[in-house]
C-alpha cells in the first residue's frame, strides 16, 4: 500500500479517535448552533464517520468508494469552518484565533480533498 495512502488513513483514523476522545470538548465547542441534532451528537457521528473513512482507505479496491465519501465529509465540515471566520464569538473553540488566521485557512481547506483524490486514485476512476 502507498505510503500516502497510509498516512491518508492515519490522518482520518486519527481525527476520528480525537473527536470521540481528547479533543471531544473542542470540538462539541465549533459545532454551529444551527447544525440540527446538538454539538454531542454531531461530534460524535463526524468522529465515527472520519474513523469509518480511515478504515475504509486500509480495504484494498475500496478507493472508488473512499475517495467519493471522504471528499464528501471533508465538504460537509466545511460550513462549520466558514461559521468559525464569519462568527468566531459564536464558537468557543474559536475565540481568541486571531480572525485572519481564520479566514486565510478557509482555501486551504482544498488541500485535503486534493490529498483524496490523490492518493486514492485508481486505473478504474
Amino acid at each position: 500500500m502507498p505510503r500516502s495512502r497510509l498516512l491518508l488513513a492515519g490522518f482520518f483514523l486519527s481525527a476520528g479517535i480525537a473527536h470521540l476522545t481528547f479533543l471531544k470538548k473542542f470540538f462539541e465547542s465549533i459545532v454551529p448552533g444551527w447544525v440540527p441534532g446538538g454539538p454531542a451528537k454531531v461530534n460524535t457521528a463526524a468522529g465515527v464517520a472520519e474513523f469509518a473513512g480511515g478504515a475504509l482507505v486500509l480495504v484494498p479496491g475500496a478507493e472508488r468508494y473512499a475517495r467519493p465519501y471522504l471528499i464528501a465529509l471533508l465538504l460537509g465540515v466545511f460550513p462549520a469552518n466558514i461559521q468559525m471566520a464569519v462568527a468566531p464569538d459564536t464558537m468557543p473553540g474559536a475565540r481568541g484565533v486571531p480572525r485572519a488566521l481564520l479566514w486565510a485557512r478557509l482555501p486551504l481547506q482544498v488541500l485535503p480533498i486534493l490529498w483524496v483524490r490523490s492518493a486514492l486514485r485508481s486505473d478504474d476512476a
